[in-house]
């Protein structure tokens, strides 16, 4: 009779699973990250994560929600508030492939000798790719991690929008005030009017405020906001057109 010989599975050591597990875990995040950026390419972001985080610091002092944007297409955008905005954040905006490396360099030097002087006001050099991706994918904030998301999610919009699309979504879901959102609410509630319509003196002005709109306002400007009005919109004559 013949012996019976019995197979023995040996079962992946607990780092080999490890390792399977967290690949289709990194599969599956590119997978839906691919397919929710380029949904964005055709559909208008319905909210952000910066939005829910202002509502909900505004729920914790007892104030009602808020947030007034009204999305308006890139052809209805003031071509002051394009070149504005090119100006006054990222003037390579159009050459680089959604990061500016002699920026990041620059604040990065400037960020380290605030640090040895013991100053907290941070520098910051993010395109305009970046900004939009950390507006509309991402949480705020300034850790490492977020930064490692902020530079994946760049370099899909620059994959897979244009740039027009880009400044679009840019202008459209920027904060701009407490509870302001996008050129169109911002030109509204500022000079009463559409951002369609918005001047070079307009415009200028309130891309001067973009790096702080809950501190600096359209509204009551100061003197170092007027200066900053004045070197964009020296910019802006130096920008020549923005050719899409």
């Amino acid at each position: 009779m013949a012996k019976r010989t019995s197979k023995t599975t040996t079962k992946p050591s607990l780092f080999k699973r490890i390792l399977i597990v967290s690949g289709k875990v990194i599969l599956w995040f590119i997978l839906f990250s691919v397919i929710w950026v380029l949904a964005y390419r055709f559909i208008n972001p319905p909210i952000t994560p910066l939005m829910v985080q202002r509502n909900w610091e505004r729920s914790s002092k007892d104030l009602p929600a808020k947030a007034d944007r009204k999305w308006v297409d890139f052809e209805n955008i003031s071509d002051n508030m394009k070149r504005a905005a090119v100006s006054a954040e990222d003037q390579l905006f159009l050459q680089h492939m959604g990061f500016d490396i002699k920026a990041i360099e620059k604040a990065y030097a400037a960020n380290e000798k605030k640090k040895n002087q013991k100053k907290k006001k941070v520098i910051g050099g993010s395109t305009i790719s970046q900004q939009t991706a950390k507006n509309v994918f991402l949480w705020p904030g300034r850790s490492y991690i977020r930064k490692g998301f902020e530079a994946y999610f760049t370099l899909l919009i620059e994959l897979l929008w244009s740039k027009e699309r880009i400044l679009e979504v840019y202008l459209n879901v920027i904060e701009m005030g407490d509870g302001i959102y996008g050129a169109e609410a911002a030109s509204q509630a500022y000079f009463g009017s559409s951002c369609e319509k918005m001047t070079k003196d307009e415009a200028s002005l309130l891309a001067a405020c973009f790096p702080n709109p809950r501190r600096w306002t359209p509204n009551k400007p100061t003197a170092y906001i007027r200066h900053k009005q004045y070197l964009i919109k020296r910019n802006m004559r130096r920008l020549g057109p923005l050719d899409f």
